[in-house]
């Protein structure tokens, strides 16, 4: 077998220059009917995807900007929680003092008055012991003198008997 011999490897000038024409021909019409609206479709889809990539660097910005705000915030709120807390404790415990204090106050009260009462009852009991002991006195006196005393000399013996009698022992009692 020869070189020369198949028709495929053989060289023929006019079927080379119209292969180079009918190629030059596709080339002219792929590239201008062709290459230019799949370049144009390319390039478009390359500015897309360079627009995604942007927006999503911005939306990712974005979003780490609200979470830092976010986190800001719930900050605050901690920190507003822990004075609403704080103040809420101090107001209990102003109550408290108070409700303690107005306690402390009721309680004297009464106690002055349990002390009034019982010093009004001694004088009350003091002053019906005087009586009898002037009653009985006068008793007394009338059975020692056997005659009946007038006003005057009842009155002198009752003052004597009870400026006899020591009274400061049962006021000390109380």
């Amino acid at each position: 077998m020869l070189l020369g011999s198949n028709p495929l490897i053989q060289v023929t000038p006019g079927l080379m220059i119209w292969t180079i024409v009918c190629f030059l021909i596709a080339l002219f019409v792929l590239k201008r009917y062709a290459f230019g609206p799949i370049q144009k479709l390319v390039d478009e889809r390359q500015q897309r995807i360079r627009r995604a990539l942007e927006e999503a660097d911005e939306a990712r910005d974005e979003a780490r900007e609200l979470l830092e705000e976010h986190r800001k915030l719930i900050g605050q709120a901690r920190s507003e929680a822990e004075e609403i807390l704080s103040e809420a404790r101090q107001v209990g415990k102003a109550m408290q003092q108070r409700v303690k204090e107005e306690t402390e106050v009721d309680r004297q009260r009464r106690l002055e008055e349990t002390k009034r009462q019982i010093e009004a009852e001694t004088r009350r009991a003091l002053e019906a012991i005087r009586s009898e002991v002037a009653e009985l006195s006068l008793v007394a006196a009338e059975k020692v003198a056997r005659k009946s005393l007038d006003d005057k000399d009842q009155r002198r013996l009752i003052d004597e008997a009870i400026g006899e009698l020591d009274f400061s022992v049962l006021e000390r009692n109380d």
